[in-house]
């Protein structure tokens, strides 16, 4: 299923699928920005209407989350979906989602753009699970409502592929990686992130062969939450063993993985024993490819690289590192089912497919 690419004067539907820090009134001035940073772009944006009730409100009410999304399929006007931010909790939709077949054939049947990171890795896999490839990349809390005059430029060029997909598309480095920033008052708004000139560009950890898969992948926390185990509540066991979306070996066979870390920068030790998980499960031994994001502000940034370099030596593919995807600024598109050609000795990433009409 591919949905058609954006065009101006399309209708986007802004949604909160996670945090429902978008309804806050400590965040007007971002949802301010947002909004005219899409209009920018000959965009219409459409904010569903649970997506501003504000942060308790939609903790506790997964459902009305679930029905922002299931209304933003059903209104054949919106042609994307744009998440406000993510959260840590998405999952708690799926009850209410993965059991309407409305939506689902709707899913099926209207295919629309949507775009988001982090938890919304849940929200991607549900519908990778659905058959819908999806798009890992910006949201609107986090990169239209960019405090500075515009956009993030690498961002903001990104975004262009939603409008301009072509078979042939390079993903390069940014020349330029940002800073997160501490500060989200009005008075921050003008302000320029800390900035710093890109060294290392891309760091091939392993492989020479020149591979191809369809992408696949997301944040490793949400990837890893999405495989209960004895570190997982009881609603997590329930609600994520019942619907059992998270990807097959099947499913990750001659892919493309992409990786990341979020905002909590967890421990070297926790990283590493997520990657022995997906090791274990046999993941590694059916991609063709493995990229990985810059972390956050580049924390733990040589003992992440490490420990790939340790618990993956064993396999043959390809491992790009300190790619600019996931929570490091700024930010690309991944294209989730588009084919991803990796050619370790010119540090060269492709897209060679489009999933967008």
């Amino acid at each position: 299923m591919n949905a058609k690419k954006l065009k101006p004067n399309d209708k986007v539907a802004i949604i909160s699928l996670s945090s429902g820090v978008l309804g806050e009134p400590f965040a007007s001035h971002e949802l301010e920005l947002g909004v005219k940073r899409l209009k920018e772009f000959g965009l219409v944006p459409i904010i569903m209407p649970n997506s501003l009730k504000g942060m308790e409100y939609l903790k506790n009410h997964p459902e009305a989350r679930a029905d922002d999304l299931k209304t933003a399929f059903a209104d054949s006007e919106i042609k994307a979906i744009i998440c406000a931010i993510g959260g840590n909790d998405t999952y708690k939709t799926f009850p209410y989602l993965l059991n309407d077949d409305v939506f689902i054939s709707n899913v099926k049947n209207h295919p629309k753009i949507f775009i988001g990171f982090s938890d919304t890795t849940a929200n991607h896999i549900m519908f990778h699970y659905l058959g819908l490839d999806t798009f890992y990349g910006p949201a609107l809390l986090t990169d239209f409502a960019e405090f500075e005059k515009d956009m993030l430029p690498y961002t903001k060029n990104a975004i262009d592929y939603l409008f301009n997909p072509t078979k042939e598309y390079e993903i390069k480095s940014s020349p330029i990686w940002y800073e997160d920033r501490k500060d989200f008052s009005v008075s921050a708004v003008g302000t320029l992130r800390v900035s710093h000139n890109e060294s290392k560009g891309y760091e091939v950890l392993q492989g020479s062969n020149v591979v191809s898969g369809k992408l696949l992948g997301g944040c490793i926390e949400v990837l890893n939450q999405l495989l209960p185990d004895e570190n997982s509540s009881n609603e997590e066991k329930e609600i994520l063993t019942k619907f059992n979306i998270f990807p097959s070996l099947n499913d990750w066979k001659n892919k493309i993985m992409f990786i990341e870390t979020s905002e909590e920068k967890i421990k070297p030790e926790n990283y590493r024993r997520i990657i022995q998980k997906f090791k274990n499960l046999g993941i590694f031994n059916q991609i063709n490819g493995l990229l990985v994001g810059k972390p956050i502000d580049e924390i733990y940034y040589e003992e992440y690289k490490q420990i790939l370099k340790e618990e993956l030596a064993e396999f043959d593919f390809p491992i790009i590192y300190n790619l600019n995807f996931g929570h490091a600024y700024p930010r690309m598109v991944l294209p989730y089912g588009a084919i991803c050609e990796i050619n370790p000795s010119k540090k060269s990433i492709k897209l060679i497919s489009t999933t967008l009409e």
